[in-house]
């Protein structure tokens, strides 16, 4: 039997591959406890995640036979919702790379992501209340810090799936690259991160990601300890012999 999640291990960086493309790479039980592994690894050894889809797929939803079989117990579990938020809360950046079908559940694993970069096939959206049940692994609340409360409130109350166009202007993917090129334009974003200081990169998603109310006390204490790092002092006597030879 063949990993819901494929995983290449490199010194800088994951790359994750969500792999059932019989099922169009809906997301499993299966899939869940392979992501909280992999979550366990990056929080252990930090690096940047890629997360993209095989077969022209990032994921078409939640997998709807185990979905019609859960009860109220297993709403309560939060079974997507905290694979997604450990996801989310990663040390360093989560790169979603995306293609196909990016609907329900797989939807709400992309807006977890800090970095999203589609195709020209991407269809984006949360159809749940067509299925009678609500986006309730994120979409909620992730969905109007990315886009905003209207336009969260149309796709969600709505169903609606937005094409690339409609999801690059609304926000949802910074850029739209061809199919073939999309996961070479993931390495070249990993590649920039690649090229900055890794604490400073983990402290400014730290920031990114704390609530409104943490701010500005949260980057004071976050730049004074970067203040004090060797390699702040590195990097800045380098920039500054570099303009001097110039």
């Amino acid at each position: 039997m063949s990993e819901p999640l494929r995983v290449d291990r490199r010194p800088d960086r994951v790359v994750a591959t969500l792999d059932r493309p019989e099922k169009r790479n809906a997301i499993d039980q299966e899939t869940i406890d392979a992501l909280h592994a992999l979550c366990a690894e990056l929080e252990a050894d930090p690096r940047t995640l890629i997360l993209t889809g095989a077969g022209g797929t990032f994921a078409a939803g939640a997998d709807i036979a185990q979905l019609r079989d859960r009860g109220a117990d297993d709403a309560r579990r939060a079974i997507n919702t905290a694979a997604f938020i450990r996801v989310a809360e990663l040390p360093m950046p989560v790169i979603a790379a995306l293609d196909g079908y990016v609907l329900g559940g797989g939807a709400e694993l992309a807006y977890a992501a800090d970095l999203r970069i589609g195709t020209p096939s991407l269809r984006m959206g949360n159809p749940e209340t067509g299925l009678g049940i609500m986006a309730a692994a994120g979409a909620t609340w992730r969905l109007p810090e990315i886009v905003g409360a209207a336009r969260a409130a149309d796709l969600l109350l709505t169903g609606r799936i937005l094409d690339a166009d409609d999801a690059l202007s609304w926000g949802l993917v910074s850029a739209i690259h061809p199919s073939e090129k999309l996961l070479d334009a993931a390495h070249t974003i990993a590649d920039r991160i690649a090229l900055n200081d890794p604490l400073a990169t983990r402290h400014t998603k730290r920031a990114l990601r704390a609530p409104r109310s943490e701010h500005p006390q949260i980057e004071k204490h976050l730049q004074a300890e970067l203040f004090e790092s060797p390699e702040k002092t590195r990097r800045m006597t380098e920039f500054l012999e570099r303009g001097a030879r110039r």
